[in-house]
Parts: C-alpha cells; sequence; structure tokens
C-alpha cells in the first residue's frame, strides 16, 4: 500500500512541476527537443512570430516603467506568448502560433516572450505557469490565459476563438 502511495505521490509531482517554475535542469534535458517547435516556419521560410526583449515590450507593447496605467503602444491588437524551451506544452504551441501568424498576418502581431531570458516581464505579469498567453487589444485592458487544450486542433480552435472575440471584435 505504501509502495503504491509513493508511486502515486511522485508521479503527481512529476506532472504538477512540469510546466511550472523555472529550473535550467528542464531546458538541458530538452535538448535536441528545443528545435522542432518552429517546424512550421521552416515551411514559410521566415518565422512570423516575433521576439520580444523588455526593451522590445517597452516600445512596443507598454511602457510600464513610464506610465501607472495601462497605455497600448502598438499599431495592431497583439498576442503575447509567455513560454520557455523546456515547456512541452509551449513546444506544441509554437507551430500553432506560426500558422496563426500568417492566418491573421497584417490584422494582429503575435509576439513570443522567453521567460527564461526575460524573467522580469515574466514577473510584472505573474505569469506563474506556462504558456501564459496576454491578449492585447487595442483599446481596453489585456486580457491573460494560461495552458491549452487537449488537441493542438483544439488548441488552434481555442486561439482563433480568442482571437476573433478579444482582439477582432
Amino acid at each position: 500500500m505504501k509502495r503504491h502511495y509513493l508511486i502515486f505521490a511522485a508521479a503527481f509531482v512529476m506532472i504538477i512541476g512540469s510546466c511550472s517554475g523555472t529550473p535550467k535542469e528542464k531546458a538541458e534535458q530538452s535538448g535536441a527537443e528545443t528545435g522542432l517547435a518552429m517546424s512550421v516556419s521552416d515551411e514559410v521560410g521566415a518565422h512570423n512570430t516575433v521576439m520580444l526583449t523588455k526593451a522590445d515590450f517597452l516600445a512596443k507593447v507598454m511602457n510600464y516603467e513610464k506610465n501607472e496605467e495601462w497605455v497600448f503602444e502598438g499599431m495592431k491588437p497583439c498576442l503575447i506568448d509567455f513560454y520557455a524551451d523546456w515547456c512541452a506544452p509551449c513546444r506544441t504551441t509554437s507551430p500553432i502560433l506560426e500558422e496563426l501568424a500568417v492566418e491573421y498576418k497584417g490584422k494582429i502581431d503575435i509576439y513570443k516572450i522567453d521567460t527564461e531570458k526575460e524573467r522580469e516581464l515574466a514577473a510584472v505579469f505573474g505569469v506563474q505557469s506556462l504558456p501564459t498567453f496576454l491578449f492585447v487589444p487595442m483599446e481596453g485592458k489585456p486580457t491573460m490565459s494560461s495552458g491549452i487544450a487537449r488537441t493542438p486542433e483544439e488548441t488552434k480552435q481555442m486561439f482563433r476563438s480568442q482571437i476573433e472575440q478579444l482582439l477582432l471584435p
């Protein structure tokens, strides 16, 4: 009985810890897997999502150092993906976002923020689990969501629905 309890407890801890926190060991363990996330963009020839640094975020999305209230700096609504290379659901999401960037080109911008490199941005938005998404409309406050659906197809449909409702009403 104790053995079953220990196995269950170990499995539970592994599942809960799979995409929360930011240990470097997970990035090292993912190794070759990290390159798989961008395969869709290879078909198109270039990445259609844009990586953001803190400086880019301050210029293109919101300068939280200058403004206390939300003031959107962008020219189009945007979707921001807070991710880490070691996060399996993040790797599932990446090619979907690349496809959606092509589909919604000219209508919205899709940005990516590596939470391992841009810890301050993750902290400013209270990102505690990955992947986390920030939907930023042209007017009004942004909306956050986290996690993905069970399948890539359901995840893509979830994004389309959120984009249409939150960014392109």
